[in-house]
């Protein structure tokens, strides 16, 4: 007699969280919205948010309020990996610059913080002057 087909039950496992207590957040702040990207020491990204995704959309996002309030949840996504100090690297010239670094205050330690804005050394070709 044939032995019955052996029935695997495969029980999903549950992926281990990572522990992570120091960590990078990448402010890209343009002047129509405000991107935050926290990462950790090797650069995965654990938890990001933008101005129109913490639910401003229009010319609100472009708000330091807006900028604010998605600093905040992105810091509270990552809090749950453990993060507990950041370093902050702050790029583009937008309004919600100051207002995001001060939310990351609030919820971490601020190691440093790195202004990574572009300048440019030369500058794009000017027009022609014209001829009358």
């Amino acid at each position: 007699m044939a032995k019955p087909a052996a029935t695997t039950t495969s029980k999903s496992r549950k992926k281990a969280k990572r522990s992570v207590t120091t960590g990078a957040v990448h402010i890209l702040a343009s002047f129509n919205n405000t991107i935050i990207t926290v990462t950790d020491a090797h650069g995965e990204t654990l938890a990001w948010q933008t101005a129109g995704g913490a639910g401003f959309k229009g010319s609100r996002k472009s708000t330091p309020y807006a900028a604010q309030m998605a600093a905040r949840k992105a810091i509270q996504q990552a809090k749950e990996y453990g993060l507990k100090s950041v370093d902050v690297f702050v790029c583009g010239p937008g309004p919600g610059r100051e207002s995001a670094v001060r939310a990351v205050g609030e919820n971490c330690i601020i190691l440093r913080i790195i202004d990574k804005t572009g300048i440019p050394h030369n500058g794009c070709r000017p027009e022609n002057e014209r001829r009358v």
